[in-house]
C-alpha cells in the first residue's frame, strides 16, 4: 500500500520552530493551564500587535525606527486601543496609526471586533520581501 504524502496542512510542517530562549522567557517552572491560557493570549497579542505595525511600515514605505524618507508626508501617529474577540475570548490590542488616517489593516480591519479564523484571514495576507 502506498504512504499518505505529508500536505502543507500537516501540523508538523506548519508549525514554525520556536527558539527555546523565548520558551524559557514564558516557563519558569511548573504552569497552571491557566497560566498557559494567560502566557498564550500575551503572544498572540504581541504576535498580533508585531504585524499590525509591519503592516503599518509597508503602508508608509519604511520601518518602525527608520529615517522618514524626505518625500513622505504622512508617518506614524501613536495607536488606539482596540477590543476584538478572538476564538479564546476578547484581547485588548494596541492598532498603530498613521497621520492621514489612510493606514487600513488588512490583518484586524476597521470597525471590525472580530478576530477569529485567523487561517482564513491570514491567507489574504500577501508576504512582504
Amino acid at each position: 500500500m502506498p504512504r499518505k504524502l505529508k500536505t502543507a496542512t500537516d501540523a508538523q510542517t506548519a508549525l514554525p520552530s520556536i527558539p527555546k530562549k523565548l520558551i524559557d522567557q514564558f516557563v519558569k517552572g511548573l504552569m497552571t493551564a491557566e497560566a498557559v491560557y494567560v502566557a498564550l493570549a500575551a503572544f498572540k497579542k504581541a504576535l498580533i500587535e508585531r504585524a499590525l505595525g509591519a503592516e503599518l511600515g509597508h503602508h508608509l514605505g519604511y520601518a518602525a525606527g527608520a529615517v522618514r524618507p524626505e518625500d513622505a508626508t504622512n508617518h506614524r501617529n501613536g495607536k488606539s486601543g482596540k477590543t476584538v474577540l478572538t476564538d479564546d475570548g476578547p484581547l485588548r490590542l494596541e492598532i498603530p496609526r498613521d497621520r492621514d488616517g489612510s493606514f487600513a489593516p488588512i490583518l484586524s480591519p476597521k470597525h471590525e471586533r472580530r478576530f477569529t479564523g485567523f487561517d482564513t484571514r491570514s491567507s489574504r495576507c500577501t508576504p512582504v520581501a
